[in-house]
């Protein structure tokens, strides 16, 4: 970082039970950390995916920027989104050169996580396998689709889940961003559902959505 010796904290990994030939970098919400969320993929593991969980601590602003407000007309943090996409770009880079290639590269996240993930995915030239993104929104949409006229991914697959009683990021928001990357990318392979009575959270039964589609997406390989 400029003006900083120190380096960023390692994310949290939730190892591959074999020889990992797929990844899912999950980034969390706004005052988390990775953790929380590296226990819960512990639980619905696959054995050929590697997990990676990433802390933007407070300090370390690195896969974070400002939340202004989450009206529609609020101001959004641009410089710092698009900082936030760099490094998420930067991490799945690295991964490549793990020997994991994009396209077997899941990206997700929860709340803001969910937006820079959604956001990350529809302005790289990565090809990757697809988005989870949890209880968030479409940053910088009206950059759209300018933003992502060159995106490798105009036919990667979505799974966008919220839950209908979230008070912080509004039910609404969520299924409008839904209908906004129907207009963005192949509208068959957006999936949005809904979780009834759940607030700003997960819940089990979201956490098996989310294990089906990483399973689908993220298949074993033949030599595996």
């Amino acid at each position: 970082m400029c003006g900083n010796s120190m380096s960023a904290p390692l994310p949290a990994i939730v190892p591959a039970a074999r020889k990992a030939t797929a990844a899912v970098i999950f980034l969390h919400g706004l005052g988390d950390t990775g953790h929380g969320w590296a226990e819960a993929f512990a639980g619905i593991r696959i054995p050929h995916v590697k997990y990676i969980c990433p802390h933007p601590y407070m300090f370390f602003p690195m896969y974070r920027f400002d939340i202004y407000g989450l009206s529609p007309d609020a101001n959004e943090d641009e410089t710092g989104i698009k900082r936030a996409s760099e490094n998420i770009k930067a991490l799945i880079d690295q991964e490549v050169k793990n020997g994991i290639p994009s396209h077997r590269i899941l990206l997700g996240g929860f709340s803001q996580g969910g937006a820079l993930s959604l956001y990350t995915a529809l302005t790289t030239q990565q090809k990757l396998a697809g988005v989870v993104a949890l209880s968030c929104w479409l940053p910088l949409r009206s950059s759209f689709p300018q933003a992502s006229a060159n995106s490798a991914n105009k036919d990667m697959h979505v799974l966008q889940c919220h839950g209908d009683a979230d008070p912080l990021v509004p039910f609404m928001f969520g299924s409008q961003t839904a209908e906004k990357m129907k207009s963005l990318i192949n509208p068959a392979n957006i999936t949005f559902k809904s979780y009834r009575g759940l607030p700003h959270s997960a819940c089990p039964e979201e956490m098996v959505d989310v294990k089906r589609f990483i399973e689908k997406q993220l298949p074993p390989i033949s030599d595996e």
